[in-house]
């Protein structure tokens, strides 16, 4: 198996056209690229050192950015 480098993912470049909801008005559930992203950005943070959760974890790096993009509209 290869390493590969994964390119960085830009939280800012996320856009709210994304379906979070599907027809009926249910929140819409991870699809595989989703599932593909978080394991992407957990194991990115695991070989950079940074715990997943705790006070300055991945956890609470990607929270404080969701609560910061919904404050802004």
């Amino acid at each position: 198996m290869t390493d590969q480098a994964a390119e960085p993912v830009d939280l800012d470049s996320v856009t709210d056209e994304e379906q979070l909801v599907d027809d009926d008005g249910a929140q819409a559930g991870l699809d595989a690229v989703d599932e593909q992203l978080i394991a992407q950005l957990a194991g990115r943070a695991r070989a950079n050192g940074l715990d997943l959760t705790g006070e300055n974890g991945l956890l609470a790096q990607l929270t404080k950015r969701v609560l910061e993009s919904a404050l802004e509209g």
